[in-house]
């Protein structure tokens, strides 16, 4: 599974002085390194290179800086890394290689040398704010089938975590989510439910959510 690759080329990655986390606005893998400006490097992961995995670097071209692909190493040397005309075509287009072994170790095929374009600012800056936004890095790259751990998706369940230890009004709440009283009228998720005026309780999808993903209140 592509989840598979996501650790160790993350450890690549940091390697060379990012942070990175996993499935940031459909990237499998998003890096940031501070400086004046950030430095954006996406990395899309596939079991093998293939034709779909180009596609996916290059429409990542117009938000990043670097572009990388990175798949599992054929075991008898017979994949699209040993393809001359694979690798040419990274070059020309400026997209990185990153071939992985069986045991983890990423060794890189083609560097990413060439200045990719970069030309959908608007894109490229909801990708880092929710980089940003985002606690920790609790999604796989490469996750396609659970529901994304999203900025969003944390602070509502902050939000029903306060809830479940009593504090049942917004403004109780906003300490530790400042947008606490519009996520609970907007309601995404539905895990709220208006008791009263400004009073909030669980509903069972709230309290289901929270027993999926526990928070420490």
């Amino acid at each position: 599974m592509e989840t598979t690759l996501s650790q160790p080329v993350k450890i690549f990655l940091e390697s060379l002085g990012f942070e990175v986390k996993g499935e940031i606005g459909g990237c499998d893998l998003l890096g940031l390194r501070p400086g004046e400006p950030d430095l954006v490097v996406v990395c899309e992961l596939k079991t093998s290179f293939n034709l779909e995995l180009i596609l996916q670097a290059v429409d990542r071209a117009s938000i990043a800086d670097e572009v990388w692909i990175a798949a599992r190493i054929s075991a008898k040397g017979r994949g699209r890394e040993s393809d001359r005309r694979y690798r040419d075509l990274c070059r020309r287009l400026g997209i990185g290689m990153l071939g992985v072994s069986d045991t983890g170790l990423v060794s890189v095929v083609v560097s990413a040398v060439s200045p990719m374009p970069r030309t959908n600012t608007k894109r490229r800056s909801r990708l880092m704010t929710e980089f940003r936004r985002r606690q920790g890095d609790p999604v796989k790259g490469g996750s396609t089938r659970a529901p994304l751990m999203t900025a969003y998706r944390q602070q509502a369940l902050l939000c029903a975590a306060e809830i479940a230890a009593g504090r049942i009004r917004p403004r109780e709440i906003a300490a530790r989510v400042p947008q606490a009283g519009r996520m609970l009228q907007t309601n995404v998720y539905g895990w709220f439910e208006r008791v009263e005026r400004g009073v909030y309780g669980l509903t069972e999808q709230g309290v289901a959510a929270l027993v999926r993903w526990p928070q420490n209140s």
